[in-house]
């Protein structure tokens, strides 16, 4: 389970970064005392001021739906991301967010599953699944990585996801 979980939060991490944010840790032994129970976190920070008004919302949505389609692409199980119940704290964070941009729950399903069916493309690609990786592997070996930490590790990574 903490090797899924590594992916899980890896993908948040790594898609966090692509998009310009800042990832100040990321762990798979979170604290269980200030909300739900849950096996891995990430704490994100976005730069203000830096992005349109869809261009936020969309990173938003990306970074929610990175842990579950890394988990898929990891355990090569096609779920939805609204049908796992491991998943549903990302997907209503991915809902909301895409609320702010498809104001229609038809048009935004839709849009939500094209997401994860694009980021599915772009983390499957191998320079960004071996980035993902090298993360997932150093968050296995120190259960908690720290920004300083991730920069380090994704120093020589040359990918992008758009």
């Amino acid at each position: 389970m903490s090797e899924i979980t590594a992916y899980h939060e890896s993908g948040h991490a790594f898609v966090a970064i692509a998009v310009g944010a800042i990832v100040r840790s990321l762990s798979i032994d979170p604290d269980w005392d200030d909300g739900p129970e849950r096996y891995g976190d990430v704490e994100i920070e976005w730069p203000s001021g830096e992005y349109k008004r869809e261009e936020f919302y969309e990173n938003r949505v990306l970074v929610a739906l990175g842990g579950p389609v890394a988990e898929m692409i990891y355990t090569g199980d096609p779920f939805h991301p609204a049908m796992v119940p491991e998943w549903k704290v990302d997907w209503e964070n991915a809902w909301e967010n895409a609320s702010r941009l498809h104001k229609l729950t038809k048009r935004r399903m839709q849009y939500l599953e094209a997401k994860a069916v694009e980021l599915h493309q772009i983390l499957s690609r191998d320079i960004n699944w071996s980035a993902l990786a090298v993360i997932a592997d150093n968050l296995l070996a120190h259960e908690i990585l720290e920004r300083e930490q991730l920069e380090e590790i994704l120093a020589d990574w040359d990918g992008a996801i758009s």
